[in-house]
């Protein structure tokens, strides 16, 4: 399998493949761009927003149609210097300490109230029970009422599940489960074309239905705020007198709830499965809660939920021995750089107390993940929460992939445990 083909990927991440790649060069020309597989030469690319832009061209392997290209841009994913940085710099400021601390208490209340719904079943689906604490976590950060929460299950589904036939079309929200802001924006979801075929859904024309929930919401915010972290931002105004605009609400509230939601999402079976296939290290765990945060970390290198990212050149330059020309893509493979044997010993092994542990699960340079604390909080809370109320669980039934080359997902983990 090539490690671009995505019926791959319901097998499993080519591993293998990528090790062969990285030894014969760090960055190979593969279809249409260069992989970048080697740990630094990932992170060079990375903090080097100047000669790898992810304004060019996005920051997905695809290339965006001409007319989307300029809306592609205006998300913060895909913005470079100044641009970014202002609105980062923004989003940063809303994160206080104290609304940090408030969403930590939650996570780590919602994470054991979750857990213990289905202790006493024996058994559950544990890709679905750890969706909903992303969704409980981002509808905090934005003062989405609890009814609206799965919206964002559905919309992340679509727009990182596309390759994935049952994802590209997920419509699992009723309106009469909802509020008017929600039903509102059900009345404009989209529908597959006569070919069958969703609209593309990173631009607006494809997520009609998100971002007249954003405007509504953000109008919402800017009138009766409350004491969540997107009030705080929208009341904000900059030292030049700027204030956060509606067009840059809506994006950051599709960023959130698809970035934010699916990465997480996947990382939460995803370290669930590399336990339940190292049961000695989940032994290890479980009669040892201090190496907790070490695991943690250990499950974002070993699975790494997003598998690669997009720059594009701005002027030629020399990676690794290759000449890259200005306007190639340039593709960084997280998935191949997290098992780099330069940086750490035995990759493939899965240790529970791997320490130092420099993954790039979270990316490095300007684009560092914002919501990296967060996604740490809501891991280490849920597997608090399993090791405290369901002990040692096991594999239930055979754990069901995401089709995707983009996002290492899983739709469904069966697990059981002794009640």
């Amino acid at each position: 399998m090539g490690i671009t083909d995505p019926d791959g990927y319901v097998r499993g991440v080519p591993y293998d493949e990528l090790a062969r790649l990285r030894r014969e060069t760090p960055v190979v020309h593969v279809d249409d761009f260069w992989a970048v597989l080697a740990h630094a030469d990932v992170r060079t690319v990375l903090r080097d927003p100047a000669r790898f832009s992810s304004q060019l061209g996005g920051t997905q392997i695809r290339d965006p149609a001409g007319a989307d290209l300029a809306y592609v841009r205006r998300m913060m994913l895909n913005m470079d210097p100044p641009e970014h940085g202002r609105l980062r710099g923004l989003l940063t400021r809303a994160f206080t300490p104290r609304a940090i601390a408030k969403l930590t208490e939650r996570i780590e209340t919602s994470a054991r109230e979750l857990v213990a719904d289905v202790a006493g079943q024996g058994e559950c689906d544990f890709a679905k029970v750890a969706a909903d604490l992303p969704l409980r976590t981002l509808a905090a950060v934005f003062g989405v009422p609890e009814r609206d929460r799965r919206l964002m299950y559905d919309w992340s589904n679509r727009v990182i599940g596309y390759q994935d036939a049952e994802y590209a079309v997920s419509a699992t929200v009723s309106p009469s489960e909802v509020t008017d802001l929600a039903r509102a924006a059900l009345a404009v979801r989209p529908a597959p074309g006569p070919d069958g075929v969703m609209p593309d859904p990173r631009t607006r024309a494809g997520m009609p239905d998100l971002y007249a929930y954003a405007n509504a919401l953000g109008e919402y915010k800017r009138e009766h705020p409350g004491d969540d972290v997107m009030s705080t931002l929208m009341r904000h105004v900059g030292d030049d007198g700027g204030r956060v605009s509606l067009a840059e609400f809506e994006n950051l509230f599709w960023l959130f709830s698809v970035a934010g939601n699916e990465t997480l999402r996947n990382g939460l079976p995803g370290g669930m499965l590399a336990l339940l296939s190292h049961p000695s290290e989940y032994r290890r765990l479980l009669a040892d809660r201090s190496l907790l945060p070490s695991a943690v970390e250990e499950m974002l290198r070993w699975w790494t939920p997003v598998m690669n990212f997009r720059r594009t050149a701005t002027s030629d330059v020399r990676l690794s021995g290759v000449d890259i020309r200005a306007g190639d893509k340039v593709v960084v493979w997280f998935s191949s750089a997290n098992r780099d044997p330069a940086v750490f010993e035995d990759p493939d092994v899965f240790d529970v107390s791997r320490t130092p542990n420099d993954h790039l699960t979270f990316g490095h340079g300007p684009h560092f993940c914002l919501g990296a604390h967060l996604a740490r909080v809501q891991l280490r809370a849920m597997f608090a929460a399993v090791l405290d109320l369901l002990g040692e669980v096991s594999l239930a039934g055979a754990p069901v992939r995401l089709r995707s080359n983009f996002q290492n997902g899983l739709k469904s983990l069966p697990i059981r445990w002794v009640s």
